[in-house]
């Protein structure tokens, strides 16, 4: 992916080496499976062993800050597609307001509480910022056996700013209202439809990163292969070598590539209702 020329956001608040590192995660997300996944993979731990491990920990010092190195490509990048997400909502969207990014390592402290990086990127309504420990990237280099692209990194921010559009459209307060008063199965179909629109949304940038020359040979593969990767179905394969469909939270490896692959295909927004289609 051609981001070097890209706008530099300004939106970016660097965390990085610095701030407390709290025990106690608020919550467990796709990181903390992928990471659970790989030490079963990898060390023949049992994964359920490692999640129970990533819900607590003691109070640790963090080390000192230290100074942003001049060849941080991870930053730059960040700042990269953070601004084009910027420019490109900016057009679609009359009004639009974009969310912060947060980068951190280790744990972090949001308006939605601590988090550890094991819950992997995520967004907070509260405070209407993106959190971000690039670590994931490696761990989704990891499951994807090296087909991870730039692009598929960047699929991941939009992702997770496609969840700030829901917040600016009053789409996300719909939906927990609704999962309030449902069942736990309700609830997590709910919780599906959600993120399969934040993929479509994705998916529509993506489109008009492409338009504009910026996608190379292999990008769009690395893309899909990272949406396939984290399908709630090939995840709980790996980890517990069956599917359990009623306890998806994120979609299938077939949802999650179908809708980022509306989005992308048709660059509009539209045609990314997923609690009607």
């Amino acid at each position: 992916m051609k981001w070097e020329d890209l706008r530099k956001s300004q939106n970016v608040e660097d965390r990085r080496g610095r701030g407390p590192r709290m025990g106690g995660p608020a919550g467990i997300g796709i990181g903390a499976v992928i990471l659970a996944l790989l030490g079963g993979l990898l060390f023949g731990v049992n994964p359920a062993d490692i999640l129970s491990q990533l819900q607590g920990g003691p109070v640790t010092t963090a080390p000192a800050p230290q100074n942003t190195p001049a060849n941080d490509r991870e930053g730059q990048f960040v700042r990269s597609i953070v601004g084009d997400l910027e420019d490109t909502w900016g057009q679609m969207i009359q009004g639009y307001r974009p969310p912060q990014l947060v980068l951190f390592d280790g744990q972090v402290e949001s308006a939605c509480g601590y988090a550890s990086a094991a819950v992997g990127p995520f967004y907070c309504p509260r405070d209407a910022k993106v959190y971000l420990d690039t670590s994931f990237f490696d761990q989704m280099e990891r499951l994807t056996r090296g087909q991870t692209s730039d692009f598929a990194k960047a699929y991941v921010i939009a992702h997770e700013v496609g969840h700030h559009i829901q917040n600016l459209l009053g789409i996300s307060d719909k939906v927990r209202a609704q999962q309030a008063r449902s069942s736990q199965t309700v609830a997590n179909q709910l919780s599906v439809r959600l993120e399969l629109q934040a993929d479509c949304l994705a998916g529509v940038w993506g489109h008009y990163a492409q338009r504009r020359g910026l996608l190379e040979f292999g990008d769009v593969e690395g893309a899909i292969a990272a949406a396939s990767a984290i399908g709630d179905d090939n995840l709980q394969r790996r980890s517990q070598g069956y599917v359990v469909p009623e306890a998806f939270t994120h979609g299938s490896s077939e949802q999650r590539v179908g809708w980022f692959n509306r989005g992308f295909q048709s660059g509009d927004p539209n045609r990314c209702d997923t609690f009607r289609n």
